[in-house]
């Protein structure tokens, strides 16, 4: 019996169940189509649905939305001539996406951040998840250093920080994604006792201020920003082994994208 694009999107939310409101959606796409190969990616832009194409897959998976807001606001762009352009290339490709960002995250543990752990190597650290973030324990490494094993297991040129660089760290709070706010991030300090977190975005003025503040009290505190994307695509790399171990008579490829930002 063929497996389908709904088959596969019915076993993606089943450990989760049907939730009510959710912005995972079959944004293109035949439900019914037999699927001949998936491919999992950050955000399907255009040169991963391309190469999700050329490798043979039919179905991309993407954690982000396709036309640039987390609602798929599409009314605002709808004759817009490179949201245009991007409708015409996946009608010619022929590909389903499925909005894979919702379900993930309530994974128990969530999958972007188990997959964020496992690239780290930090399985073995983990001390305690939390519904939004997960506590590590690593033994005393400095900042700087930190930093670096960072940039060389997620593969990035850089990171940004907020702290002494030499500060000594042991207990890390990780938080994944948009979740570095003040409202999530800052009261994890205290809460958890944490000499550094590391995040992948939040509103600068917040969470970043603060811990500009706490330095100013000499307080020892400091924050390793990793960027979005990059501390949320090992979660979609981690899914492509979830879905290879699943169906392991079908090809499956994480498409990775190059870093957004060119720093000058």
């Amino acid at each position: 019996m063929p497996l389908r694009i709904e088959d596969v999107i019915h076993e993606l939310i089943r450990p989760v169940g049907q939730l009510e409101t959710t912005v995972d959606v079959l944004e293109f796409g035949d439900p019914s189509a037999e699927v001949r190969g998936i491919a999992t990616a950050f955000v399907a832009s255009s040169d991963v649905i391309r190469q999700a194409a050329k490798a043979g897959a039919n179905l991309l998976i993407s954690h982000e939305g396709i036309f640039f807001s987390h609602h798929n606001n599409r009314e605002a762009i709808k004759n817009d001539s490179v949201a245009t352009e991007k409708r015409k290339l996946i009608e010619e490709t022929g590909m389903a996406i499925f909005r894979f960002h919702d379900y993930w995250h309530r994974y128990q543990p969530d999958g972007i951040m188990a997959g964020l752990i496992e690239q780290l190597d930090w399985q073995k650290h983990l001390a305690e998840y939390h519904p939004a973030s997960a506590i590590i324990q690593i033994p005393e490494a400095s900042v700087r250093e930190i930093a670096g094993h960072l940039k060389s297991k997620l593969g990035v040129p850089y990171v940004r920080v907020v702290g002494d660089l030499s500060m000594i760290c042991s207990r890390i709070g990780l938080l994944a994604g948009y979740r570095g706010g003040g409202l999530t991030a800052i009261p994890l300090f205290e809460q958890e006792n944490l000499d550094l977190i590391i995040l992948g975005e939040g509103p600068e003025w917040e969470t970043p201020e603060y811990v500009r503040d706490a330095v100013q009290q000499g307080k020892r505190k400091a924050i390793i920003v990793l960027g979005h994307a990059q501390s949320e695509e090992p979660g979609m790399n981690y899914l492509a082994g979830v879905l290879r171990a699943r169906y392991p008579g079908l090809p499956v490829y994480f498409v990775a994208e190059k870093p957004l930002f060119q720093i000058i």
